[in-house]
């Protein structure tokens, strides 16, 4: 469900219901393009086709998902059409075209190829957790997480979040871990990390053991960890970055076997296991991080 994870914690606690919450993201649910939209964005069922709710709940933890469709229009076609059109009117008149004609021809060339162009698109999931105080975008891109906000913060008419920040910086804590070939908190560290020098120069480990000399002289020489591959509790792997990112996260195939014995035949149910199993485990994860990194800022607390 999840593979990327841009944090933000709530200035005050979220107390929207599943009820609530539902009416509010109606409002705003996803359309198709039109012959002349260049994009739509808009809610749609938190669990893909088989789900009914956009704010699918349990136990108060909420999954809501946007989802974005846009018009494919090549900025070279249109170019080559510009300047077809342009170079005929010159030809023709025997004079230059003016930029306000120009600009004036683009629109009329966006809007006769806009009911003929290609559509894609592409979906953002947030959890929402309020026993930690936060909200988790699955999204590896700040600008697409933030677009997800303004939407849902749309949807509300309010939603007072800040990205979440930790009391120690996570390179400071990550960069120790690597120098001293030991981590905690229930955390196994993997064989991917990358170091950055002063002199922006980058040092990029992967497939290769983190404990060797080789990787622990960059970091004598100053170079700090900004990504590090780990493993939590033997059940979720994740790169962690020094913006408080979290990419590329895989759950083992034993956690995820909690819910073999639920089968394939009731789809919604199983999909509805899921989602607890997982929530499940990311709330311990960001807990047992926040431990790592010491807690997060005042009025951040989880």
């Amino acid at each position: 469900m999840i593979k990327n994870i841009i944090a933000y914690t709530f200035n005050k606690p979220f107390s929207t219901s599943q009820a609530d919450l539902e009416l509010a993201l109606s409002d705003l649910e996803f359309s198709p393009c039109g012959s002349q939209d260049i994009s739509k964005f808009g809610f749609t069922s938190a669990l893909g086709n088989k789900g009914g709710w956009l704010a699918h709940e349990y136990n108060g933890r909420l999954m809501v998902c946007a989802t974005k469709e846009s018009k494919i229009l090549p900025s070279q076609v249109i170019k080559s059409e510009l300047d077809s059109k342009v170079s005929a009117i010159e030809l023709t008149e025997g004079r230059k075209v003016t930029k306000k004609e120009k600009d004036s021809l683009k629109d009329e060339i966006i809007t006769t190829l806009l009911p003929r162009a290609f559509t894609k698109q592409s979906q953002t999931r947030a959890l929402i957790l309020p026993e930690l105080n936060m909200i988790l975008v699955d999204s590896s891109s700040a600008s697409k997480a933030e677009e997800l906000l303004a939407l849902l913060r749309k949807a509300l008419g309010s939603l007072p979040v800040v990205c979440l920040e930790f009391n120690n910086p996570v390179s400071e804590v990550l960069t120790k871990w690597v120098s001293a070939s030991e981590v905690g908190n229930c955390f196994e560290m993997l064989n991917e990390a990358e170091l950055v020098g002063n002199d922006d120069d980058v040092a990029k480990f992967k497939n290769q053991d983190l404990t060797e000399q080789e990787v622990i002289d960059h970091v004598l020489q100053g170079k700090v960890v900004h990504k590090l591959a780990l493993k939590f509790a033997d059940s979720i792997e994740f790169v962690m970055q020094s913006d408080n990112s979290i990419k590329r996260i895989k759950f083992s195939e034993e956690f995820m076997a909690s819910n073999d014995d639920i089968g394939d035949d009731d789809e919604l149910a199983k999909l509805d296991a899921d989602f607890i199993l997982v929530t499940n485990g990311f709330v311990e994860l960001m807990r047992a991080l926040s431990n790592s990194f010491r807690g997060v800022v005042e009025n951040q607390s989880i």
